[in-house]
This record gives structure tokens, sequence and C-alpha cells, in this order.
């Protein structure tokens, strides 16, 4: 367990510390939420850095994974995640449904600590790159990076669409009209009821793929990331469609015609 990436380990234990700290005391836990972007930025970043910028494969990791970065600050922050009081939604449900001393139990053993050491494992594949530096770029670098964009291209579309639509949405709102159904149907979202996520997904285990790109050998242990991340999302997507489900009858119906994240054609609707 030596280089640069675990020496970032301290760091990672630090961070962990800080938005456990600052959790308890603004009473928030979005603060993962918050650096989510920017740390396996920062992680990757830095291996390519001490290696003075020098290899070309963990070069491109950097950048491609500092537009993934780029990106998802951006939607965060305009959503109005960095503002005080911009508590992920889910949050406050959780903690009404486990009560103050389980919600606390599970503040100090999930949120804080398992998401962030998630966010060290998803950029661990640039351990692997680092392991055998100086190999030189292939036609699998090239391809994944060209895959790594799409999908960032086509997450980037997700949430400008679902953006739109809930401008849309709030502005109707204000003219006293209602939008049925409350959620999104159309574009992306008519096939897949998650295309952001899935996009999300698929970019990291493109990344992980890099591994391969530099030893040859595939999976490592630093596939785990990707792995653990489909996990959260999977059981993530399935509490936040119940609470979209309990809100919304009608997506219910949603539910039965469009695929949950892989890109489907829509079913038909039957009676």
């Amino acid at each position: 367990m030596n280089g640069p990436f675990f020496d970032l380990l301290p760091v990672l234990l630090g961070i962990i510390f800080l938005c456990w700290l600052l959790s308890v005391l603004t009473k928030e836990c979005s603060w993962v939420d918050r650096i989510w972007s920017i740390t396996p930025p920062g992680f990757v970043t830095y291996v390519a850095y001490r290696e003075s910028f020098s290899d070309a494969r963990l070069n491109l990791m950097a950048v491609l994974v500092t537009l993934w970065g780029a990106r998802l600050t951006y939607n965060f922050g305009r959503k109005g995640g960095y503002a005080k009081g911009g508590e992920d939604y889910r949050w406050q449900i959780l903690r009404e449904r486990l009560g103050p001393v389980k919600f606390q139990l599970f503040n100090a053993t999930f949120i804080a600590p398992y998401q962030n050491v998630l966010l060290y494992l998803i950029a661990a594949p640039v351990h692997t790159a680092w392991l055998h530096r100086g190999t030189p770029l292939g036609f699998i670098d090239y391809t994944l990076a060209a895959l790594f964009l799409v999908l960032l291209a086509g997450e980037t579309l997700a949430d400008q669409q679902q953006w739109n639509f809930h401008l849309h949405k709030a502005e109707q709102k204000r003219n006293g009209v209602s939008v049925e159904p409350g959620f999104l149907t159309t574009g992306l979202f008519r096939f897949s009821r998650h295309p952001n996520y899935f996009c999300e997904i698929s970019q990291w285990w493109v990344f992980s793929a890099f591994a391969y790109a530099a030893s040859g050998t595939w999976p490592d242990w630093t596939v785990l990331g990707a792995v653990l991340l489909t996990l959260l999302f999977d059981g993530s997507t399935r509490f936040t469609e119940a609470i979209t489900k309990k809100k919304y009858p009608a997506y219910a119906a949603y539910q039965r015609t469009t695929s949950r994240l892989f890109p489907l054609p829509p079913k038909t609707q039957t009676p």
C-alpha cells in the first residue's frame, strides 16, 4: 500500500471527520454531497501531479474526471446545493423515519464515512495506472475516453432537460397552472426514468477500465468503487422512487412503461 494514491489516506480521514463535524454543528447532512464532485478530481489530479504531469494516461484520467466534476459542481450549485439550508430532502425524510439516535448512528457510519470512502475508491483505478506509468496510450484508452465523454454529454443533456422542466413547472405554478404529470417523462426520460443516473454509473465503470488499459489485467481491486457506486445508486433510486410514487400516483404507470436505468424503448401502456 504505497504510492501517491495511498498517501491521500490521511486526507480522506480528515475529510470524513470534517463532514461529520459540520453535519453535527449545522444540523445539515449534505456536506458529502457538496464535495462529491470535488474530491475524486482532487485525488486523481494529485496522483498525476506527483508524476509532474509527465504520464499521458494519468493526465488523461485527471482531465476526464475534472470535466465530470466541473459539470456536476455546476449542476449542483444551480439547484442551490451549496446554499445554506440546501440539504438533500431525502436526509430529512430519513431523519424522521429513523429518529434522532438511529439517524446520528447512520450519519456517523454511512453518510460521512462510507460515502467519502466510496468517493476515494471510485478514483482508485488511477493507482493501477500509476503502477504501470510510462505505458503508452493505446486504442483502448482512446475508446474509453470517447465513451466517457459521450456519457458525460448524455448526463449533461438529461440534467438540462430536468432543469428546464422544473423551471417550467415552477413558472406554471406561479401562474396558478398545474403541470401534469408532475414529473418529467419526455426527452431522455422517455427511455429511462433516470438517464442521468445511468450515465453517471456508466462513466465510473468506464473509468475503472483504464486500469485494464494500463495493466492488461481486469478486474483488479480498483473496480470495487464502481461496484459500490452501482449498489448505492440502486438503493438511492429505489428510495427516491418510493417517495415520488407516494407524491404522484401517476408515477406507477410511468414505472410500468419506462425502464428504470438502462435506456430502452418505452413499453405500450396496458389497461
